[in-house]
């Protein structure tokens, strides 16, 4: 086993994604029965996401999500990838994972991303606009302040204060930075983009500063990951997402997951073929053997000490399979 492979922790975000002819409901329930799956097969982390108005997706209110998955799991550590800050009073986040970690102590983990929402429904529907990820750091800084317990309020977030719940930082753009200057440990993604991904790790570590969180930098990168017996095998995995997302490019909606079949044998128009065929290309996808290869190599560039997996797919069984493979490689 490769040396790299062996000292780094592996974990995984699931989407809660919706599938053509399956409920919001039953994405949801595969979330938590996914979380017990990457639990016994000896993964780190298991988080989940929030997004707001999308047809795609199931996972809007990623605290609550949360704590079904910690009460459905005994080990495996639980948490957000990520609570989007700006969306959200800092003090309502603060209690939200207060009560998460005194219901499960040790194991909640509190990832904070700087988006708001996609669409300017959305964020009318939401009472915020593009502007308010702009106040991210600030925000950062009075949501670990009631933990800390030095708000200038005077009020006292409980049952928060005095907890210690790991924050993390989903790093896009300028959120290394913010990551670095608060001395908090960075996700980053996505593994497609492995110059930016680069340049994004290298500010981060150049630029980071010990606090109370972190005394040193921790870099923790994500992306799609899929394993299968073939390497076409792996690349059907990768089918239903790609359409999705040259989809939601060409019409502004993100759909539910098609399955693959469906897919391949849909026309397309130029525009749609082009996306759909970028959106395949870049991930870590293979057989084990070249997938490893494919994991030596990135954590070789990155230095990484984790790998967040977010691989989304239609068939739920495969991408189980592709999951147990993984463990197979980097848990022999």
């Amino acid at each position: 086993m490769n040396a790299l492979i062996a000292r780094t922790r592996f974990s995984v975000l699931d989407r809660s994604r919706t599938r053509e002819g399956h409920s919001p409901a039953e994405a949801l329930r595969d979330t938590v029965a996914l979380a017990r799956e990457v639990e016994a097969l000896g993964y780190h982390r298991f988080w989940v996401s929030e997004h707001h108005g999308v047809p795609g997706v199931a996972g809007s209110a990623p605290t609550v999500l949360a704590a079904a998955v910690a009460a459905a799991t005994r080990t495996v550590r639980v948490g957000t990838g990520g609570v989007m800050l700006p969306n959200h009073r800092p003090l309502v986040v603060a209690e939200q994972f207060g009560v998460l970690e005194s219901l499960f102590p040790g194991r909640i983990d509190m990832g904070l991303g700087r988006s708001v929402g996609f669409t300017d429904g959305v964020r009318r529907a939401l009472g915020r606009d593009k502007d308010d990820a702009e106040d991210f750091a600030a925000q950062l800084g009075e949501l670990l302040g009631w933990f800390e317990g030095t708000s200038p309020t005077g009020v006292r977030a409980r049952p928060s204060e005095g907890l210690r719940v790991p924050p993390f930082v989903l790093a896009m753009g300028e959120g290394a930075d913010i990551a670095a200057r608060a001395g908090l440990p960075m996700v980053i993604g996505d593994l497609r983009d492995r110059e930016r991904m680069l340049r994004g790790v290298d500010r981060y570590r150049d630029r980071f500063r010990p606090s109370p969180w972190a005394a040193e930098p921790y870099v923790v990168i994500s992306g799609t990951v899929a394993v299968a017996g073939t390497a076409e095998a792996a690349r059907r995995l990768l089918v239903p997402e790609a359409w999705s997302m040259a989809y939601a490019r060409t019409h502004g909606t993100f759909p539910p997951l098609p399955p693959a079949g469906t897919v391949e044998g849909r026309e397309m128009t130029a525009k749609e073929r082009g996306l759909y065929e970028s959106g395949l290309g870049g991930h870590l996808a293979g057989t084990a053997e070249q997938v490893a290869d494919a994991l030596a190599a990135v954590l070789k560039e990155t230095a990484a000490d984790e790998v967040l997996v977010t691989t989304s797919t239609y068939d739920r069984a495969a991408l189980l399979d592709s999951y147990r493979r993984l463990a197979a490689i980097v848990n022999p």
